[in-house]
């Protein structure tokens, strides 16, 4: 039986590419934001954590689904959009309870949405996001709220969309354009 095992985490091994230098000289394979997600499933699931279970296994349905609809293989990009859009989801949800007066729900949610945030990575700050809105502005050189398009559309193709909150950005940029 143990031989199994070795065998199966050799063959594992050298079956992932390796792109990250390791302790030892060797290079490893960081996992990607979705392996480690179908890893705390399992781990989950191993310690009979119900919430934790549902929770990360709707979310992976979601991100499932999102490839499906996009006909691509899951990347972190579609992860990261798929989890903010859950979390969003999740805290309009938290609104709707707190006007209805559902304690329990609310506790549940917000337990929730503190598990799939730490799966995102963390998003600009407010003096970068500004920054880089002000260096945006300059260059589609928009002038007023009508050109705000422009703005967001140049936003969006930079490195640093993904860890752009275009919620708040879009305030941003309405405040700075005329």
């Amino acid at each position: 039986m143990q031989q199994f095992f070795r065998k199966r985490a050799q063959v594992a091994r050298s079956a992932w590419p390796l792109d990250k230098p390791g302790a030892t000289g060797t290079l490893v394979r960081m996992p990607t934001i979705y392996e480690t997600i179908r890893a705390d499933i399992i781990v989950a699931m191993k310690a009979r954590d119900s919430s934790v279970t549902l929770s990360l296994r709707t979310a992976d349905a979601a991100i499932q689904r999102a490839s499906l609809d996009q006909a691509k293989p899951v990347d972190d990009a579609m992860v990261i959009a798929t989890l903010r859009k859950t979390v969003k989801n999740l805290a309009d949800a938290k609104v709707e309870f707190e006007k209805g007066g559902r304690t329990d729900l609310i506790a549940a949610n917000d337990i929730e949405i503190k598990l799939l945030e730490k799966y995102l990575p963390q998003g600009l700050d407010g003096a970068k996001l500004e920054a880089l809105i002000i260096e945006v502005i300059a260059e589609t050189g928009a002038q007023s709220k009508k050109e705000m398009g422009k703005v967001i559309g140049a936003l969006k193709k930079r490195p640093e969309a993904g860890l752009i909150d275009f919620g708040a950005a879009s305030k941003l940029v309405q405040a700075k354009l005329p």
